[in-house]
């Protein structure tokens, strides 16, 4: 494979994948995001699904990153283990039938408790290996599974697993309280009460259904709802989230409407915030990837 020539990196989720095409002097010219996460790919569907990416973005090598890597993926790729950086990543690396891609291995973490990732990790790596993040800091990545990874000398010690973006979309769309979450969440006050009752640790599971209660009864306007309950998830995720790390620096990497409200969460929890593009962080993973499998 002529990776010097050129590369397809591919960040590929459960419901969503973005995809971006790399020239020879690391720059991105073309990408294509869609919602063929690896659930909408049947079985035996996969080496389809990688070809379309290559019809649009060039006929390349690829990195794969992410689910496509799981059990329930494309090729299931072993988990490196705590502490890891970019060289465990490389050396954990899945090559296709073809030869003509690599599948980037998630992370494992084994001690009191367990977790996994996939996928967040090229992001993280990357950023401290750009400078967008600092070697020794806590990182919130926001998402359908929000992670909290303790950074150390630019490889991951640690980390945390918190289902706050799975959970808001399951109670909008199979919840007694999907009607109160169509609107748009801001950050504006009900999201700040929810914040706070989140950060107090006053009860997740009586707080939703007393939202409902109160709007019912005219204590809070129903346009209030998707604010208020994004921010009572997102304040319990903070607190989760800074328990084992109260006073570290902490930057937000994602999307940025995601990040901007975690960024608010974390303000009221007395915490400052810097954001970084999670896009950009995932491209800059992919290349250092790249150069330790040349």
């Amino acid at each position: 494979m002529r990776w010097a020539e050129g590369f397809v990196a591919v960040d590929w989720g459960t419901t969503n994948r973005r995809a971006y095409a790399i020239d020879a002097e690391g720059k991105c010219t073309a990408e294509l995001a869609d919602d063929r996460g690896v659930l909408s790919i049947g079985a035996g569907g996969f080496e389809a699904a990688v070809s379309e990416i290559r019809e649009k973005l060039g006929d390349r090598p690829m990195l794969l990153a992410g689910m496509i890597g799981s059990n329930r993926g494309w090729i299931e790729v072993p988990y490196v283990r705590c502490p890891a950086g970019l060289d465990e990543l490389a050396r954990g690396i899945v090559r296709s039938p073809d030869g003509s891609a690599v599948l980037v291995p998630g992370v494992a973490y084994e001690n009191s408790r367990v977790d996994i990732m996939r996928g967040e990790e090229v992001q993280i790596l990357g950023a401290a290996a750009d400078g967008e993040v600092p070697q020794d800091c806590l990182v919130c990545h926001p998402g359908t599974h929000n992670k909290w990874i303790r950074l150390e000398a630019g490889r991951i010690l640690s980390f945390r697993t918190v289902m706050t973006g799975e959970l808001f979309n399951l109670l909008k769309a199979k919840s007694i309280l999907s009607d109160l979450l169509s609107g748009r969440v801001e950050a504006g006050d009900a999201f700040l009460m929810g914040a706070r009752k989140g950060l107090a640790g006053s009860g997740v599971t009586a707080e939703l259904f007393e939202t409902r209660a109160n709007v019912l009864l005219g204590r809070m306007p129903a346009e209030d709802g998707a604010s208020f309950i994004s921010g009572l998830l997102i304040g319990e995720d903070v607190r989760i989230g800074l328990a084992a790390h109260p006073s570290i620096r902490v930057v937000a990497i994602g999307r940025p409407d995601l990040t901007a409200l975690y960024a608010v969460a974390l303000k009221e929890a007395g915490v400052g915030t810097e954001q970084a593009s999670g896009e950009r962080a995932f491209i800059a993973g992919a290349k250092q990837i790249v150069e330790l499998i040349q």
